[in-house]
């Protein structure tokens, strides 16, 4: 659960800038949640190699390294032996997380829990995923050499950007002022707030909607006085 926010946001007048104010907001909604939830560390990219495996490394480094000390048969057998151990520790390891991963989504999918279901699929389905970069042309062929896909995107933006020729363009209308409306009050800023998409990713102020959310009346309030200010 969030905690509180340690320090209080300072409330707003008619000369405070409102880019300082929300950058106060923000850096109060950030430190209390790195103080309450922490930093989340950063998947592995093989999530079965353990301790286990770390030793078994360690004892493939020292063959090797007793191998090339003296370079006798004996010691090439020893490493030998040690990468076939090594090897197939390695894969039954593997096998074994990826058993566990297809129970995993078994169980997901019995109890209709579609959300880590869809997110074990997904991480099976990454993996290696190159670039494409191949283009079609104006007569729907692929192209592939750069120098191409460049002079294709250049014809392509300069018809798009060139209306010199286009002389059906009417004037367009502008309307540059709006109805006033009334400011929104309170209850209508926390309920839009109890209205965000959960388990989404957050935008370039890396403030997650659960964060704003747990962020209780506090929050809300600060954040409508934000709204009335604007």
């Amino acid at each position: 659960m969030l905690r509180p926010l340690r320090r209080p946001v300072t409330a707003l007048n008619n000369d405070e800038d409102i880019n300082r104010t929300w950058e106060n907001i923000k850096e109060n909604i950030q430190t209390s949640a790195k103080e309450s939830l922490g930093l989340h560390e950063l998947k592995q990219n093989k999530p079965w190699f353990d301790e286990e495996c770390l030793g078994f490394l360690d004892q493939r480094k020292r063959a090797k390294m007793q191998w090339i000390q003296v370079p006798s048969q004996s010691n090439v057998d020893n490493l030998n032996n040690v990468r076939r151990e090594v090897s197939r520790h390695f894969r039954n390891k593997r096998k074994a997380y990826l058993r566990a991963k297809i129970e995993e989504l078994e169980t997901n999918s019995k109890i209709k829990n579609i959300r880590d279901l869809y997110r074990g699929i997904n991480d099976f389905k990454k993996g290696y995923q190159p670039r494409t970069i191949i283009v079609k042309d104006e007569e729907g062929d692929l192209l592939a050499d750069s120098h191409n896909i460049v002079a294709r995107w250049r014809n392509y933006f300069s018809r798009l950007f060139n209306v010199n020729g286009v002389k059906d363009v009417g004037p367009a209308e502008i309307h540059t002022a709006e109805p006033l409306l009334p400011e929104p009050s309170a209850s209508e800023v926390e309920l839009a707030i109890d209205k965000l998409k959960s388990h989404k990713s957050p935008g370039i102020d890396q403030i997650l909607a659960e964060l704003i959310k747990a962020g209780g009346r506090t929050v809300c309030l600060e954040i409508h006085k934000l709204i009335t200010s604007i």
